[in-house]
């Protein structure tokens, strides 16, 4: 299994290995995210904002299972790492069995609930009439090939645990490379409208899942076997860690709703720019996940075998990489805001806001990845629920009241203090617990 692409973090130079490591990873976020991009860039520009609203509306609902699985990645990025900084051939090789046998399970059984209740979900967000068609045929598709979302996203996952960012990258570029050709060829060569769509995206991830496993069984990159019926306790421990991972997922989404209810108060202007600046939000933040991806990576195999002077080191190195490169980015958002913000709208009042917003939040962003560093490492010994319980004050005790009350004091202003506001605050509650908290105590295994 040992291969010139993978990464032993218990030892060598910790400094070289996260800006090696984290590179590939902040590519294939990139990659990620023009994916969607690029897919309702075909979609609304062949088929027209209608057909886009459909897709949208069907992403919130593909978004909450996307969550699960970004939950269920981060408990085998957990344990995965931890059995390889311990060694153990044997129990990789079993978590990995278990986690495929319960992860095929779980798709199969959300492609069926989403296929069968695909309309009723849809009309439970209120889906005009004039849209349930398309969004539902969009849907219903997307859930038949569920499993090969899940597929392709746990390999990555499970790479990446054992020290190998540059192989996912390239699943990735697969997948984004032929939706973008068959977008176009399906929606308007063959004609087939939304279905061309939303087969486009469920072969595209099919190939790069079938590419994926076939190069990791040919290289041997990971100790996959044939399936078998894995033992209670390891069961147990992923649904363990995969449950509160996920719940993070759903603290998250629904504190942006909350924050996004302050929004609308202020009008249609503010509303345009706060979504514009958003979207360069989501682009900008991408290093800091990458790092947080890499650090979880990296502690989770030193947690193994219980290295914690190397896990300090990597804690400081990950957030002296996070502030300088976050820092670096918010000084150029600040400079150059209303470009960014004009690439997404022309109304002036709106790209004051969104300009205004971003010159305040921009220079919080490295305390924000400060967050994304400490609860990597605190979710790599599997504290899955102390990173809840954080991601609960972040949103909830924080960013969201913080938001809601200066808004009310300040005007729309006040959106971007609370939000830079609770950017920092939440910083102080993430050192806090890395510092005082008792995740080092987390024992996952037996032995």
């Amino acid at each position: 299994m040992k291969n010139n692409k993978q990464y032993d973090f218990t030892q060598g130079s910790i400094a070289k290995q996260l800006f090696y490591f984290s590179g590939p990873i902040l590519l294939a976020n990139l990659l990620q995210t023009s994916y969607q991009f690029i897919d309702s860039l075909w979609v609304g520009n062949l088929l027209g904002s209608s057909a886009l609203g459909a897709v949208a509306i069907s992403g919130s609902i593909l978004f909450v299972v996307l969550s699960f699985i970004i939950g269920m990645n981060n408990a085998a990025l957990t344990i995965l790492s931890q059995q390889k900084g311990k060694q153990n051939e044997k129990g990789l090789r079993n978590y990995l069995n278990a986690f495929v046998v319960l992860l095929t399970l779980i798709s199969i059984f959300l492609g069926v609930i989403g296929y069968i209740f695909a309309e009723q979900f849809l009309g439970l967000l209120g889906t005009p009439q004039t849209m349930m068609e398309d969004a539902s045929t969009y849907l219903r598709i997307n859930f038949m090939g569920i499993w090969f979302l899940f597929g392709y996203n746990f390999i990555s996952t499970v790479l990446r645990s054992l020290g190998d960012s540059k192989t996912p990258l390239y699943f990735i570029t697969i997948a984004v490379g032929l939706n973008i050709l068959l977008d176009p060829l399906f929606i308007s060569v063959f004609n087939w409208g939304i279905e061309g769509a939303a087969y486009a995206t469920l072969l595209s991830q099919a190939f790069s899942f079938l590419c994926g496993i076939s190069y990791v069984l040919w290289k041997k990159l990971a100790p996959f076997s044939l399936p078998a019926l894995p033992a209670r306790e390891e069961i147990k421990l992923i649904l363990h860690l995969g449950i509160p991972s996920g719940l993070q997922m759903a603290v998250i989404s629904a504190g942006s709703a909350a924050i996004m209810s302050v929004v609308t108060t202020h009008g249609e202007s503010v509303i345009a720019g706060f979504g514009a600046a958003q979207r360069l939000d989501s682009l900008l933040m991408l290093p800091a996940h990458a790092l947080s991806t890499s650090v979880a990576s990296m502690a989770g195999q030193n947690i193994g075998i219980k290295n914690w002077e190397r896990i300090r080191q990597i804690a400081i190195y990950g957030v002296i990489y996070n502030f300088a490169i976050m820092l670096i980015i918010g000084i150029a958002v600040a400079v150059f805001a209303q470009y960014g913000v004009r690439l997404f709208i022309r109304e002036s009042d709106a790209v004051d806001f969104g300009t205004v917003y971003l010159q305040i939040v921009a220079l919080c962003y490295p305390f924000l990845g400060i967050n994304f560093i400490l609860n990597g490492i605190v979710r790599a010994a599997g504290a899955m629920y102390q990173v809840l319980i954080l991601n609960v004050i972040s949103f909830w005790i924080l960013r969201y009241p913080l938001t809601a009350l200066f808004s009310s004091w300040f005007g729309e202003v006040g959106i971007a203090i609370g939000m830079g506001g609770s950017f920092v605050l939440s910083s102080l509650f993430a050192i806090f617990y890395y510092r005082y908290g008792k995740w080092r105590q987390k024992e996952l295994f037996a032995n």
